[in-house]
């Protein structure tokens, strides 16, 4: 059976999960909208990754004995004002879920669940690759500045994300 606390949490972990997908699809739409195809197909797989996140914690619940509550989704932003302030913000925002992910693996060891502190682990390594992924973006984007050329090269390269 899991444990009351660590069930709370990774309920309010799964809203967390599906407003990061909510995120990347609006962050999707707004570069479709703007002719950045690759970089919104990035994004569009990133939302798809992100509902696979909360359908492990969905599981993991459900798999202890624990019960499932989802929580209303906030309408997320709907506007940036360059590719690199939207994937500035992609960024942060995983800075964010990986806090929060921290903070499930201290309360798993509280509380002694190491069933989901072993499930966390992978979280743990998950959270280091989507930070060095949006990182490595701005820093590219950064490099990059205003440059037509250099920002269709890095939308191609985006674009290959989910066609390998």
């Amino acid at each position: 059976m899991i444990n009351d606390r660590i069930e709370k949490a990774m309920n309010e972990q799964i809203k967390h999960e599906f407003d990061s997908a909510y995120l990347y699809l609006s962050m999707s739409a707004w570069f479709a909208a703007q002719g950045w195809d690759g970089m919104a197909g990035w994004m569009r797989e990133q939302a798809k990754e992100e509902q696979e996140h909360a359908m492990k914690f969905f599981d993991h619940i459900l798999e202890r004995g624990g019960r499932v509550e989802l929580d209303p989704l906030a309408k997320p932003k709907t506007e940036w004002s360059s590719p690199q302030n939207a994937f500035e913000e992609a960024y942060k925002h995983e800075q964010f879920i990986t806090g929060k992910i921290h903070s499930l693996v201290k309360l798993s060891g509280e509380t002694q669940d190491f069933a989901s502190t072993t499930m966390l682990n992978w979280f743990v390594d998950e959270q280091v690759e989507e930070e060095d992924n949006t990182s490595k973006i701005v820093q590219t984007l950064e490099r990059i500045g205003t440059s037509g050329n250099g920002l269709i090269m890095l939308d191609r390269k985006l674009g290959e994300r989910g066609k390998k």
